[in-house]
């Protein structure tokens, strides 16, 4: 044995020692030395004696190792690597401004690109101080919310910033930075550019990101809250600010106060109920009906919803939605009602007064693969005949189970059209293997026209017959865009819209359901921003 060892005995005492020490308080781990020794006493007797046990003792010495100690030594190794952190944080940048400047000084499309955005800004930024100087707060534009933050990692990485300032302030309309050298200069107007437009146009639009971003959630004011910041920050509204959140949205119930809904599409208003933000959305929700309803759009439709297993994604909300908004907009005799999307179509009441159970009772109606058509104009015509209502017009929207057209076409949320009641043929493309593809849709395309022509003949007939010389007009709206089409854009008594998006149901509610193709486009291009273009053939 060397001369560093020592026996089973010493080895006893200095284990019991170590924990002597921890019962006494000194410094020392009894969850290690209680780890440690009996694996020690163990080796130690099976034989495993000389220079291992003499390392495992030393190990039991360094045991004694304080609190204090641990802590301290932990503090300094994160206080360098914060520094190491630092340096490398700070050397990434300045390679990122290096980077952006040799990019503007070599690449000429940059270059411009950077020189027009700059020149954007600087031009709203300098007209908005204008109007904040005469008091005119709803003039001003959002540039001072969308310019990047003097600093900011966009900022370091494009130096647009440096460029907005120098236009808003430049060197020959100020007196001040005559003789100046340019980089302190550049110091000069950015720093000004924080101080004199950015920060004063901030607190003059009272944008709610100032606010939350210094965590003065007490002073928001909360009906200055677009709709889509309520929508993601309602949760930390009620998390620092409880009691006059809730009093707010009291207020807008009791009329006493508003609440923005402008921005939000119907379906995103429903799919935010599921994020415990009920009351919220029963709030916007009610303000986008008055809203519309001011518009006077969509006061005589009714819709046919498709609620089947088909909808797949967010095309269930925005069916649902839609359905819902269109049952509100609508007067009597449509009004809080809805078709159901089945073989044997049924004219509902939508139950509920709440939004919440609005949506359950229309996400569970019955549901089918296809609907009948010739069944549901029956169901118009019934409902007219009753009114003796002279005009009606109805919209539908179209979404087949496989993406594909069968002899169903559905209509105002996913809803269809089925051929079948008056032809031999019923093609169900879900039922189909991949071979038949090509083949089955020539067929349908064959026989597609014929069949909406008879159909739409019988139906026309049915109406004359009960005394109304115009039939209802349709539009089909395929949610999920696919090759198959129903029908043509020049076909007799029906519109065909295809997808989803934002603007295309913008489109829908300006336009009141009704538009062609070719409309579709010129609303697309007649915007003020693109007057100024010119196409070069």
């Amino acid at each position: 044995m060397c001369s560093s060892c020592v026996s089973a005995k010493h080895l006893k005492s200095a284990i019991q020692s170590c924990k002597a020490e921890h019962f006494l308080g000194l410094p020392s781990q009894k969850c290690k030395v209680d780890r440690v020794a009996p694996n020690m006493i163990r080796l130690w007797r099976k034989g495993y004696r000389k220079e291992n046990n003499c390392r495992w003792f030393h190990d039991i010495e360094n045991i004694g190792e304080s609190k204090e100690d641990r802590i301290r030594k932990n503090l300094e190794r994160g206080e360098e690597e914060k520094k190491a952190a630092r340096v490398l944080r700070k050397e990434r940048e300045a390679a990122k401004a290096k980077k952006a400047l040799a990019r503007y000084k070599k690449d000429p499309d940059f270059r411009v690109l950077h020189d027009q955005v700059a020149e954007v800004f600087a031009k709203f930024l300098r007209s908005d101080v204008e109007f904040l100087k005469l008091g005119d707060v709803n003039k001003i534009s959002l540039a001072s919310k969308w310019c990047p933050n003097i600093d900011s990692s966009y900022d370091k990485a494009t130096l647009i910033c440096e460029s907005i300032a120098r236009r808003v302030f430049p060197k020959a309309e100020y007196s001040e930075y005559e003789g100046v050298e340019d980089a302190h200069y550049a110091y000069r107007v950015r720093d000004r550019l924080k101080k004199e437009v950015l920060v004063p146009l901030h607190k003059a639009l009272e944008l709610p990101e100032v606010y939350i971003g210094f965590n003065q959630w007490r002073t928001l004011p909360d009906n200055r809250v677009p709709s889509i910041v309520m929508n993601t920050y309602k949760d930390l509204f009620l998390k620092h600010d409880p009691k006059r959140f809730l009093k707010y949205l009291e207020d807008v119930k009791k009329g006493d106060s508003t609440i923005a809904a402008g921005a939000l599409l119907p379906h995103e208003i429903i799919s935010s109920l599921g994020d415990g933000g009920s009351s919220v959305a029963e709030l916007q929700w009610k303000r986008m009906v008055e809203d519309l309803m001011k518009l006077g759009k969509l006061k005589d439709c009714v819709a046919v919803c498709d609620v089947s297993g088909s909808m797949e994604g967010n095309l269930m909300e925005v069916c649902v939605a839609i359905g819902l908004l269109i049952s509100e907009l609508s007067e009597d005799p449509w009004k809080g009602k809805v078709i159901t999307f089945t073989a044997k179509p049924k004219l509902h009441i939508i139950e509920g007064d709440e939004l919440v159970s609005k949506v359950m009772f229309t996400t569970n109606m019955e549901r089918g693969l296809n609907t009948n058509f010739q069944k549901v104009f029956d169901q118009i015509l019934k409902v007219a005949v009753d009114i003796r209502s002279v005009r009606i017009r109805w919209y539908s929207r179209d979404y087949s189970s496989d993406s594909r057209y069968s002899r169903e076409f559905s209509s105002d949320s996913s809803y269809s059209r089925d051929y079948s009641s008056d032809s031999s043929y019923s093609l169900d493309y879900g039922k189909r293997r991949r071979g038949w593809k090509e083949r089955e849709e020539r067929r349908a395309e064959k026989c597609r026209r014929k069949g909406w022509e008879t159909d739409y003949e019988a139906i026309k007939r049915k109406f004359r017959e009960k005394g109304f010389g115009k039939v209802p007009e349709i539009v089909f709206w395929n949610l999920r865009p696919s090759e198959a089409t129903p029908v043509t854009a020049t076909q007799e008594g029906v519109v065909l819209l295809s997808g989803f998006s934002k603007n295309l149901m913008k489109l829908f509610f300006e336009r009141d359901g009704i538009f062609t193709p070719l409309e579709a486009m010129e609303l697309a291009i007649a915007g003020e921003e693109y007057k100024e273009l010119i196409v070069y053939d």
